[in-house]
């Protein structure tokens, strides 16, 4: 475990020093353009080149951008992808999402390839303040009146000592993880097939809400949430709860005109999620009551440490296991049945010849194929599309071609899946290959694995805004693996949007035979 000394301090606000630095940094992006100076690239002096593209007329430019974004041809990554073929360039000008009313000022220098896209991991380069949801930050109203970790810049006094409260949170209790990962998710493959046997079809996605918030309770608190004054309702209040953060980055399929008034030009108001969100806390203030202990000892204010886990366990943790576990079942039902052979060979072996018929930390170091697949699933569809950094000064940002001139306060903004499928880096890359991350040659990829806001290959540190959760977030993707083929042959899906990424029903689970 990771620890820092530092004297006290409370993060219900920006640090003088934060609000001044920001302020000086948008300044700077005020006049950016109004500065020429010859600049070269300090690694491989690459041809200068203008960043192509503009943001059009105030407020008129942003709104087409919103429009476009969220409603045009292609969606998403049509939205990108155009702009790169009108430009010919993987580094360009545009505006983001949410833009009038939401966010003061949507312009940024979008990274759109895996030789650019690692910029924004420079602490040193790039400055992370209140940059978590890009753009905009919602109101600390609704994380108790403080800026959590996520939203706090390394170079910050308080980011430490925070950092280091999750990477406690994360191992104190780590003996824990797998026997209750078996226990709860064993118990969610039991409720499908009851499911499937019923009707003809299980949504994963369903049960797998209720199966995550129990399990990072249990294994990381203690404690089951269901055996609390929140009973089985933890899912649905975290939900609702992320929803008024995200509200103007999502479309929930609503008429354009209406979703686009309701959610993406206004936020919703904290106060009418504020009992959710008490509900929570009070939870989080008795069963983490050991955690926010060692938080105090850091020198972090019990009452802030408190409403850092519910964050840590809520947003990131069970929000990431919801968006990533229905996308890595996704991939893995529509590998086929080949792959899956594979996959429930290697799981079957390695248990029995290391775990003694149990899953252990050794079986599970025995599974390559199963860790390629969980990268595999990282790479193509990864949790967390975006990446936000306020460049510190002047720099240079290199494409695989060209050197772009950015300027000191300008917004550098970086869309994970066009670098994670850069043709330039991986072979087939809008294609799932489960064994891509196998042998000397996949090891070499898994630095352009960058989920994690930050490469694989790296591990998080307190000086970075790399996950804290990172290695435990493979280490539970790879337990979902083990667990469904130790007790299936092959399974079959199908699969729909969803707000918060995929929606996959399982129509057919294939008990194991060998």
């Amino acid at each position: 475990m990771a620890t820092a000394t530092f004297l006290s301090f409370s993060a219900a606000a920006p640090s003088p020093r934060a609000r001044a630095r920001r302020a000086q940094t948008t300044r700077a992006a005020a006049s950016a353009t109004d500065r020429p100076r010859e600049v070269v690239s300090p690694k491989r002096r690459l041809p200068l080149r203008k960043v192509p593209g503009d943001y059009g007329p105030p407020v008129v430019g942003a709104l087409r951008d919103r429009l476009e974004y969220f409603y045009g041809p292609g969606g998403r990554d049509g939205f990108f992808t155009a702009r790169v073929r009108a430009h010919g360039s993987t580094v360009v000008r545009l505006n983001m999402p949410p833009g009038p009313f939401v966010a003061r000022d949507p312009r940024v220098v979008a990274l759109l390839d895996a030789a650019s896209f690692p910029v924004l991991f420079d602490t040193s380069l790039v400055d992370k303040t209140d940059l978590f949801t890009g753009t905009f930050m919602p109101s600390t109203e609704l994380t108790g009146g403080y800026r959590v970790l996520s939203y706090v810049d390394p170079s910050e006094p308080n980011h430490g000592p925070l950092k280091s409260l999750l990477f406690y949170l994360l191992s104190h209790r780590r003996q824990h993880v797998i026997p209750m990962f078996r226990e709860v998710y064993g118990d969610l493959f039991g409720l499908m097939e009851n499911e499937l046997s019923r009707v003809g079809k299980a949504d994963f996605g369903h049960y797998n809400d209720a199966a995550a918030f129990s399990f990072l309770c249990q294994a990381l608190l203690g404690r089951d949430p269901t055996e609390s004054a929140l009973k089985g309702e933890g899912p649905k209040l975290i939900t609702k709860w992320v929803l008024f953060q995200l509200s103007p980055l999502l479309n929930l399929g609503l008429p354009k005109l209406v979703e686009d008034s309701l959610l993406h030009s206004f936020r919703l108001p904290p106060a009418l999620v504020k009992k959710d969100y008490d509900r929570l806390a009070d939870f989080f203030r008795d069963a983490a009551r050991g955690v926010a202990d060692e938080g105090e000892r850091l020198g972090v204010p019990r009452e802030e440490a408190v409403h850092n886990i519910l964050f840590a366990m809520c947003f990131n943790s069970f929000g990431g296991m919801k968006i990533l576990f229905p996308t890595l079942v996704k991939w893995l039902g529509r590998a086929g049945a080949r792959t899956h052979g594979r996959l429930a060979t290697e799981v079957r072996d390695a248990v029995r010849a290391h775990g003694g018929g149990e899953v252990t930390m050794k079986a599970l170091a025995e599974m390559p194929l199963v860790k390629s697949a969980v990268y595999e699933a990282l790479r193509i569809e990864p949790p967390v599309a975006m990446q936000y950094g306020r460049a510190k000064r002047d720099m240079v940002v290199e494409s695989h071609d060209y050197g772009f001139e950015v300027r000191e306060g300008e917004m550098l903004f970086g869309y994970q899946p066009m670098a994670t499928k850069d043709p330039r880096v991986f072979a087939r890359p809008e294609e799932y290959v489960p064994d891509r991350f196998l042998g000397e040659d996949g090891a070499r990829l898994l630095r352009h694995v960058v989920w994690s806001n930050g490469p694989e290959t790296a591990s998080p540190t307190l000086q970075d805004k790399q996950c804290a959760g990172k290695d435990f977030v493979v280490l539970i993707a790879r337990l979902l693996v083990a667990e469904i083929f130790l007790r299936y042959d092959s399974f079959d899906v199908q699969v729909g949007a969803s707000a918060l990424g995929s929606s996959v029903t399982v129509t057919s689970l294939k008990k194991a035979t060998f």
